[in-house]
């Protein structure tokens, strides 16, 4: 699935990998595209202003809260995301949180355990301070 084309125009483009075998404990700040096949435990942030892309595969799982402009889930999410421009839940997706979004696509399948929550371009730009990584931790 690597390399494979997301969305209906735009090319997935992947500049870090977290493995099947990998377990992260804490905070990631991303810029450009981030796939998780193993596990996140902590939040999830694209640098301000960055245009980035978060992939969860089928296997990845993510605990903690996302902040991108764009989300792809097909594995599991349990945490808010917070997407600027879009989100999608492929049929294998299960998540369990609140999704801030701007536009969403949902397959047949997917599981949501919390609310679809549309936001203005305005407030996703601008996701809440409390999901911002501090300066300290980058």
């Amino acid at each position: 699935m690597l390399g494979k084309k997301s969305g209906r125009d735009s090319q997935m483009v992947v500049d870090a990998l977290i493995g099947p075998q990998v377990v992260i404990r804490g905070d990631l700040e991303f810029a450009g595209g981030l796939y998780v096949e193993g596990k996140v435990v902590g939040k999830l942030v694209a640098s301000e202003g960055a245009k980035a892309m978060l992939t969860i595969a089928e296997n990845g799982v993510v605990e903690g809260q996302v902040v991108a402009s764009t989300v792809v889930i097909s594995g599991r999410m349990d945490g808010d995301v917070h997407a600027s421009e879009r989100v999608e839940l492929t049929a294998t997706a299960r998540v369990n949180g609140n999704i801030h979004y701007q536009v969403v696509e949902m397959a047949a399948g997917a599981q949501l355990t919390g609310r679809l929550i549309h936001s203005s371009a305005n407030e996703a730009e601008s996701a809440p301070v409390s999901l911002k990584l501090a300066a300290s931790n980058a």
